[in-house]
């Protein structure tokens, strides 16, 4: 992509969007929520379309000139629906936090209840954090997972479900490295008559692919992002049965959005269509082959994974035992340093602060949207090991500097045919 008019209008931008080209692609995306969109979404996103209003929704707008925003907002729509098998989707939330909001003000009052997951045990800041507009405006009570096995305590959810009872339980995370079981959880909220919500904002990708169990027909609501394991443009969706289609579509407009961002609708039902093709099976399915293989390398080097293992896109490392002077926060500074970006992330049990923590999160849909593959994780591993090991010695960083210089021009990002989708 040029940015010859972009360098022309504003150079200082210009030069910033083409250091952001450059840093994409020679270094490594391992932050779990990233990925690598393909040229066509990136065209979609850039398009016209961001000049247009069109309040309302297709065949009700507020405004005229919208034919061609409905045709786009219908066929992600209709995609969206294919993908996930949901009877109501809502494509306008410009972020999964909206669409979580959506689903908040279509069936909550101030000061109803949520039951969710810690964030320090895996959860989001919008399933109820204080410093979130969720916990300042509703009652929140968390869960945790099982601090022997790293799972999901569900017999515990259930238990603090009956003694709180919750308006609605919400399920989904973004620091869980294993398969929700939307099952047991609409369980749980069924015994004291709560709704549930299922967030799938990390997984939407893997659940449109069948390699991670859906909660469309489980969960009353399903929220997530469509800019991870989706690939597709950068906001959020919400999916419902058809008896929540009103409510919902009324909380997102008028009720916490304006105007779509039909460039971005315009850039999922891109994503989406890309997303229905066969190859992005295989993609999804070899996302979770490669995080297992990151995972049980770094095992091999002595980390300790929260869970022991994944069954997902990501693998969150607790280095208190194996690295206790080194918290997260200098891991991933360190890591950075030689091309790696990940996260410091907390962990069940957390000692330390938010800002350092005890934890790094490590994920694989855009490594693998690279091209990588088994082997070359296990690479990555490696040198994870090596610097985390030593975060200090510029020796081993630059080893290890050299080492991601050779993947990123062994499998480069935008610079060859079919670089997004050639899992054949």
């Amino acid at each position: 992509m040029s940015y010859d008019r972009v360098r022309e209008a504003d150079p200082a931008v210009a030069d910033a969007l083409e250091g952001e080209r450059e840093r994409q692609e020679n270094t490594l995306a391992m932050i779990a929520s990233e990925n690598h969109v393909s040229e066509a979404v990136l065209e979609a996103q850039s398009s016209e379309l961001t000049n247009k209003y069109a309040e309302g929704y297709p065949g009700e707008r507020y405004y005229a000139g919208c034919e061609n925003a409905d045709t786009v907002e219908e066929l992600a729509i209709e995609r969206a629906k294919e993908l996930w098998g949901a009877e109501h989707v809502n494509v306008q939330p410009h972020s999964g936090t909206q669409a979580n909001m959506g689903v908040y003000l279509a069936v909550l009052e101030p000061g109803d209840r949520i039951l969710s997951l810690d964030l320090t045990h895996g959860g989001h800041l919008s399933h109820g954090h204080p410093a979130n507009f969720a916990g300042q405006i509703y009652d929140v009570e968390q869960y945790e997972v099982d601090p022997d096995t790293g799972y999901v305590d569900y017999e515990g959810l259930r238990e603090m479900a009956e003694a709180f009872d919750p308006d609605i339980v919400v399920s989904g995370y973004s620091a869980y490295p294993r398969e929700v079981d939307f099952e047991r959880v609409q369980a749980a909220a069924e015994a004291v008559d709560a709704y549930h919500l299922a967030d799938i904002a990390h997984i939407t990708g893997l659940v449109a692919a069948g390699v991670h169990e859906s909660p469309v027909g489980v969960a009353d609501f399903v929220t997530g992002s469509t800019h991870k394991t989706i690939r597709a443009g950068r906001g959020g969706i919400i999916m419902c049965d058809a008896e929540y289609a009103d409510d919902v579509d009324s909380a997102v407009f008028p009720g916490s959005q304006g105007g779509p961002l039909m460039h971005n609708v315009a850039g999922k039902a891109v994503g989406f269509e890309e997303a229905l093709q066969p190859e992005f099976d295989r993609y999804a399915q070899q996302v979770v082959d490669n995080a297992r293989a990151l995972g049980e390398r770094l095992q091999e080097h002595g980390f300790a994974l929260v869970s022991g293992g994944t069954d997902t896109h990501l693998v969150l490392v607790d280095l208190r035992d194996s690295h206790p002077d080194t918290p997260g926060g200098v891991a991933e500074e360190a890591l950075e340093a030689v091309g790696i970006v990940l996260n410091k992330n907390t962990v069940p049990g957390e000692t330390r602060s938010a800002f350092n923590p005890s934890g790094i999160r490590a994920g694989t849909p855009a490594l693998t949207t690279r091209g990588f593959d088994e082997d070359a994780c296990r690479r990555v591993a490696d040198v994870i090991a090596r610097v985390v090991d030593s975060p200090d010695d510029e020796s081993v960083k630059a080893e290890a500097a050299a080492e991601v210089e050779e993947l990123c021009s062994e499998f480069p990002l935008y610079d060859r045919e079919g670089a997004i989708t050639d899992f054949e």
